[in-house]
């Protein structure tokens, strides 16, 4: 802008049109609204204020605060800060909506007026989540961080079926349906100790690969159901030492080709062997120096 005027003969004095620009400057916000960080600021003093009140006038101070912080977060939500976005991380598809069902939020709600601990208490009653983590992602977004609990099988027990996770624990929300390639352990107390032995089992997938089922048996050792129709009988101890037996079984004979009714591996010296009906007879008796010594 020029110094003057065309047709007046008098220069603006500079310094004029410096203190107009600056008062231009402050209130053009006003003008627009207030900005995101003046709000914060004037937020956090009004909720120091309203922490004073507690502290000084008790359970009428608290309820003016709980009244004060309800019109901040108003405040802000005029200001754009409101629930636009949900982010879930760490959550399979059939789990996110099962979560953000939990979650209970909504479109448009005030984002400053969210109390994260509810939210994450309800999170974590969704049985999907081992852990939770629930940030605001200012202005509008909210982040969901889960941990999901493994699924580890189906546990079929008193006609049920349910899908458990690495610990035993049933996942309630788990359709079995759904889950058709997972191991499935059968019996009472089946889906305590289960993860040890398919542990155990996925070390040998030769064995592995023709187990369709593990058997709780009197609730302290374990029966393996084959596809072949064949059954596995294991120790109460020792169930690794006993597969290992197994598998050089299989690797010098074939056992597990050729198939069998029942092969009883419950004593560390003897291996007994069931034929199937037509096959030669029952055989039993003790197994090599190199089994031997390893049970």
């Amino acid at each position: 802008m020029p110094a003057a005027v065309r047709g007046g003969s008098s220069a603006r004095p500079a310094g004029r049109d410096a203190a107009a620009a600056s008062r231009a400057r402050t209130v053009a916000p006003e003008a627009g609204g207030l900005q995101p960080t003046t709000i914060l600021l004037a937020a956090l003093g009004v909720l120091l204020a309203a922490l004073a009140l507690i502290l000084l006038t008790g359970e009428r101070g608290a309820r003016l605060a709980s009244e004060t912080g309800s019109a901040v977060s108003e405040r802000l939500a005029d200001a754009g800060f409101r629930l636009a976005a949900v982010r879930v991380k760490g959550a399979s598809p059939l789990a996110t909506a099962d979560i953000l069902q939990a979650a209970g939020l909504y479109k448009d709600q005030p984002l400053a007026g969210m109390d994260l601990d509810e939210i994450r208490r309800r999170i974590e009653s969704v049985g999907w989540v081992r852990d939770v983590r629930v940030v605001r992602l200012l202005p509008d977004t909210l982040l969901i961080q889960v941990t999901e609990r493994r699924q580890l099988a189906i546990w079929q027990a008193a006609g049920r079926r349910q899908v458990i996770d690495v610990r035993g624990a049933p996942i309630p929300e788990a359709d079995p349906a759904r889950f058709a390639h997972l191991p499935l352990v059968v019996g009472a107390g089946a889906n305590v100790g289960a993860a040890d032995l398919l542990l155990e089992l996925s070390r040998r997938p030769a064995i592995r690969s023709q187990v369709e089922a593990l058997v709780r048996v009197d609730g302290r050792r374990w029966d393996l159901r084959l596809r072949s129709g064949g059954l596995i009988q294991l120790p109460a101890e020792g169930e690794a030492d006993a597969l290992r037996r197994l598998e050089d079984l299989d690797r010098e004979s074939g056992l597990m080709r050729i198939g069998f009714d029942r092969l009883d591996l419950r004593v560390p010296a003897v291996v007994a062997v069931r034929p199937r009906p037509g096959d030669a007879a029952e055989m039993t008796g003790p197994v090599g120096a190199e089994e031997a010594s390893q049970g």
